[in-house]
């Protein structure tokens, strides 16, 4: 069973975990092979941590915890950050990271996390929401799928590359908290 939880600063390590490992299998052929590798779980936890215990502009974080039973040892495995959005022009509210371990994709937990997140922007005013995607990103279907257009479009120095990445937006809230309702099965 996996349940969703609010994140405290003490679950960065587990969060940059998930990060690392997510970054490692979603970017190969996007971004340079030594940028992954050097990837730091110590560098992304400290991130995390300042993030969650600053709490600027509403800034969050959701946690996907699998039992025993799923996940080796339990744990971790996926999350979803947000908040206020940081720069305005896009939507009021802005999901800035959503990462799941491979093997917890596909099950309805992204929805999940992405229901938290959007109830939690909706709690701090925000009547809409976007989120920043790499246009290589095969993820990027998924926030076609809950009702995300694309609004806006950037290139981005990354890691020594030029990567373009495209805003995809909800205009309305209720979209993408309709689109992550439970379903009948209980997803």
């Amino acid at each position: 069973m996996v349940t969703i939880r609010r994140a405290r600063p003490s679950d960065a390590l587990a969060m940059a975990r998930v990060h690392v490992a997510a970054w490692r299998t979603t970017y190969p052929g996007i971004l340079p092979d030594a940028y992954l590798a050097g990837l730091s779980v110590t560098q992304e936890a400290a991130g995390y941590q300042h993030g969650l215990a600053m709490g600027r502009g509403g800034h969050a974080g959701f946690l996907a915890v699998a039992d025993g039973a799923e996940a080796p040892g339990g744990g971790v495995v996926g999350f979803v950050t947000g908040g206020l959005a940081r720069r305005p022009g896009i939507a009021e509210g802005e999901v800035e990271t959503l990462y799941l371990l491979d093997d917890f994709r596909e099950r309805g937990i992204g929805r999940r996390l992405m229901r938290a997140m959007a109830s939690h922007l909706a709690s701090l005013g925000a009547a809409s929401a976007f989120a920043w995607v790499l246009e290589q990103n095969p993820s990027r279907f998924f926030y076609e799928r809950l009702g995300a257009r694309p609004a806006a479009r950037e290139e981005i120095r990354f890691a020594g590359a030029a990567l373009p990445q495209r805003a995809y937006a909800w205009e309305a809230i209720h979209t993408l908290l309709t689109a992550t309702a439970a379903s009948p099965r209980g997803g």
